[in-house]
């Protein structure tokens, strides 16, 4: 059971997806610095020197008496993840439209 294990867990792909995996994570963290440090200050300073994480709307009051916190809806922070997403998606579009090309252009070179 251990050989068989090994021998899946050694395989070309899983290893690649490994690396994928880690990649991605380390990836993850640039994007966040990039939209949370880069992108967001200036556009906060434009909307009069706000933070899109503290944006949001009070959907019920907190009673401090019984110890119950506010019900918020924070669409500040919802704003700033799928400015993350956005960057995501528009890199990794890149990445793809980088390899189909490199890709079409070796499909040409082995026709000829």
């Amino acid at each position: 059971m251990f050989k068989e294990f090994k021998e899946f867990a050694m395989k070309g792909n899983m290893v690649d997806m490994a690396i994928g995996i880690i990649i991605g994570a380390a990836f993850g963290g640039v994007v966040n610095s990039l939209v949370n440090d880069i992108i967001m200050p200036p556009i906060g300073l434009l909307l009069g020197g706000m933070d899109f994480k503290d944006l949001y709307l009070i959907l019920k009051a907190a009673d401090p008496i019984a110890s119950i916190p506010a019900v918020t809806f924070k669409y500040g922070a919802f704003i700033t993840v799928f400015i993350n997403f956005l960057v995501v998606a528009f890199a990794l579009f890149i990445v793809v439209k980088g390899m189909n090309k490199l890709r079409k252009s070796e499909e040409a070179k082995e026709k000829k």
